[in-house]
Order: structure tokens, then sequence, then C-alpha cells
């Protein structure tokens, strides 16, 4: 493994520990596979703030969407045993439909452009104010005519997911969890994964939780809902660490796979844009594509009532990022767009060298907070606080032990000056004055504050 990818696994932790402080959320777990193995992984915050259980990376969480990039798999496999094609009309192997649904193709469901419904008309399941639809009522729903005619734009679909499970169903013979699990949980050698609730006895689950407003707290979203007839939409089960696995497993150029090379190909090909959107993202087949500054990647994201989850393989690296959170406000997005950030940013700048290393640390003023990250030629002046910690960054020039010149920053900030490390008497770092601030360590400023602000006398409880 590269050098430069070593020192971001070091440097991704320390980054969430301060966003999870900073946003407040109960808990996330992360996971960094290379060349589809885990060579990281870490859980932050709580599984359940009520009862105050820490969250471990074995911890299962709601992974919702994610169960398509599943599903779609096991179509593709289906597809590879000459059970069937993308271009068969969905009314092929499923009765009752609509005439116009039952037209669609097995392809166009899997892209989200067959034109079908989201959530039904009544989509208060993922208010959980009702429970998830099973057999009979979807097959009600899909006996209705599509809101539009197929192939005129993406449309996300639930109900269009769920037509697949009676797809592999119809084809195999055999129920959607039972088989799904066996031919691609199993053989892809994911032990942490359930097609659906309830899980097995003893298994550690996380709890969801609400947003803070309108209540000023969080309160148990529970999670623990039977979707039924929309598992293959929506049900799975998992951990970090088994999606980035199973995700890696489908870039064309992995090793190893499920899948044979021509079927990931074929889900990681451009389908259609979503095209009321700045975020320039497109669907393939069950997957999600997108680009991180000039990283592109494919991946999954997944939104249940009780959790916010992101998985992102980024193709030509070998490297795959999952990120899941126990919040309906969960910064699963963000923080995993952060941390390719973060890779991005090491992959250009290079690993920390015996010039730079002593620089590492987080230092604290009144006003701000500063990690400085060594590199290969300068030590970075990151902003923890910010969802690309690199954005902007300053940099120092090392140019003698414990000296350097701050080479570039924003007009605003000290760009020529000086910067130095300052030791106590043991010899270790204790502060850094970049041009004219001392930055302290986080217990040293909270004192300082203290002394200073803080010794007001407080009122008699009694």
């Amino acid at each position: 493994m590269q050098a430069w990818i070593t020192a971001a696994l070091d440097y991704v932790p320390r980054w969430l520990e301060h966003q999870m402080r900073l946003s407040e959320q109960p808990g996330c777990a992360i996971a960094i596979a290379h060349r589809g193995k885990v060579v990281l992984e870490r859980a932050f915050g709580h599984a359940n703030l009520a009862t105050g259980e820490r969250l471990t990376p074995r911890h299962r969480f709601r992974v919702a969407s994610h169960s398509k990039s599943f599903t779609a798999a096991g179509i593709l496999k289906l597809r590879e045993a000459d059970r069937l094609r993308l271009d068969d009309p969905v009314g092929r192997h499923v009765d009752g439909l609509h005439p116009a649904v039952a037209a669609a193709t097995i392809g166009q469901l899997l892209s989200h452009s067959a034109g079908l419904i989201r959530d039904g008309l009544d989509a208060g399941q993922w208010q959980d104010r009702r429970p998830y639809l099973d057999e009979a009522e979807l097959r009600a729903a899909l006996a209705e005519a599509p809101v539009l005619p197929a192939s005129t734009r993406f449309k996300y679909s639930n109900h269009g997911f769920g037509l697949l499970g009676l797809v592999i169903e119809s084809v195999t013979g055999k129920p959607y969890r039972e088989w799904i699990r066996r031919t691609v949980v199993a053989r892809a050698g994911l032990q942490e994964t359930e097609p659906d609730m309830p899980l097995p006895e003893g298994t550690p689950m996380v709890s969801g939780h609400s947003g803070k407003l309108p209540l000023g707290r969080r309160v148990i979203v529970p999670g623990t809902n039977d979707t039924r007839a929309l598992s293959s939409a929506t049900g799975f089960v998992s951990t970090a660490g088994d999606l980035a696995r199973f995700f890696a497993s489908l870039d064309p150029a992995a090793k190893r796979s499920v899948l044979a090379s021509e079927s990931r190909r074929e889900m990681v090909r451009r389908q259609w844009s979503d095209a009321h959107s700045s975020l320039d993202r497109h669907y393939g087949l069950g997957l999600i594509l997108g680009r991180v500054g000039d990283w592109e990647w494919f991946g999954h994201a997944g939104g249940f009532q009780s959790c916010i989850s992101r998985t992102v393989v980024l193709p030509g690296r070998d490297l795959t990022v999952s990120v899941l959170t126990n919040a309906v406000d969960g910064y699963a997005h963000q923080w995993s767009d952060g941390i390719v950030h973060i890779l991005r940013a090491f992959e250009k700048r290079g690993a920390a060298t015996a010039r730079t290393r002593d620089w590492a640390g987080r230092w604290w003023t009144l006003w701000n907070v500063a990690d400085l990250v060594p590199m290969r030629d300068h030590v970075a002046i990151c902003a923890p606080a910010l969802l690309n910690p690199f954005l902007d960054a300053g940099e120092i020039a090392v140019t003698g032990p414990d000296a350097g010149t701050i080479r570039l920053a924003g007009g605003f900030a000290n760009h020529g000056e000086g910067a130095r490390l300052i030791r106590n008497v043991g010899g270790e770092v204790a502060e850094v004055q970049l041009g004219g601030t001392r930055y302290l360590t986080e217990t040293a400023l909270a004192a300082e504050l203290v002394d200073r602000y803080d010794r007001a006398p407080r009122p008699d409880p009694g």
C-alpha cells in the first residue's frame, strides 16, 4: 500500500473525531478498503443515546437503498446464467401488472427509467407511520398506470426495485431474501449482512435517532421495521466493513467478485443523468455515479427513517469508502466526500518525511482550531471544522529545527510570515506560533478560557 494512503488513513479518524464533536451526531461507523481488503475500520459515538451504549464497528445499521446494488447484482447473476435478459419486458416474468408497467424492461427498472411511481400514493412507511408494503399491496400498486412513459427521464422508484424482487422470485422459484442471501451475500463472503430484519438473536444493532428539531433533542427511532415486499429496494442491514468489501468487488478491475467483469462494466456504465440536480450525478444499473473534484466514484447511498449511509468506490485507485450514521440527519454524504477530499490531498501532496513529521497536531485559539498535517515537502494548515479540511489550506515550508515560513496562505491570513514549534522542558511540542498568533493544546486553551472568562460566581442551587 502506498505511503500516501497510509498517511491519509491516519488523518481520517482524527478529522472525523472533530466532525463528530462539532455536529453532535449520535454515531458514525466508517470503513475503507484497499483492493477489497478493509484497512481502516472505526466507530465513533453511540449506538443508542438513551442508554449510552457505545458504537462499535460490529453494530449493524439499516443501509436502505444500498439494497438496490445487491438486487442489481442478483439480476446480473441471473443474466449470466442465461435465465433472463435485460431487455426482457418485466411482464414476461411477473403477471398482474398494468400493461404499461409490464412492457417496461428489466434494464429500465434497474436504471430507474421505467417511469414508475416512487413510493406509492401513501408513502407513510418512510415517516414510520405505517408498515412497509406486503406483496399484495405492492402488486396492487403495480397494477396502476406508471407516472411517465418509460425512457423519459431518470425517475427513482422503490416500487420498481420491489418489482425486481418479484422478478427474482419468479425466475428462481425461491423467496427473494433466501435466494439473495445464498447467491450474492454468502458468495461475496459477507458475514455481517442480512437482506432485512429481524436479525439473529444477539446481533448488535444500532438504534436510529431523529433530528434535534422540532423537539430540541433527539429521540430514538428504532429502525427495526421489516420492509416486507420492499426488501429488494431498502431492506438490507449491514456494517461499513461488509459494504466496503462488497462494493469494492463491483469494480470492473476487482480480482474477486460474484459477478463477471462484463456484468460489472454494465453496472457502472452511465445510463441516465439526474438532470435536475447541480451535483452531476448519474445512475447505472443499481449504482449511483458521481465525482469529488477530479476523482470519479460509483456506489450507492441509503436513507432509512433511522440511518443515513453512503459507500463510494474510487476506480483506478483500488479504494472504497463506506460511512454509516444512525440519525435521520446523518452526515454520511458530506463525510464520505470529505474522506475522498483527504485521500486526494494526500495523493497529490505525499506522506510526511523526517523533515516535516514533527509538525503534526491539532492546535487551538479562541478563534479557531487548526490541524498541522505534515506532507512530503511542506506542512499543510488544515481546518478540521470544514467538510473538506484541505480547502484553501495554507502551507508551511520547514526551514530548520522547529522553524518554518508560511509559504502559502490566503490574502487575509499570514502569507510570508514565520512559523515555529515551541517545546516544553521535556522536549515536547507545547505550542505552535503561526505569524504572530500562539496556538495552544486543547487542554491549555480550555484552562485559559476558564481562568479568563468563566470565574463568575455560580447561582446557589438552594
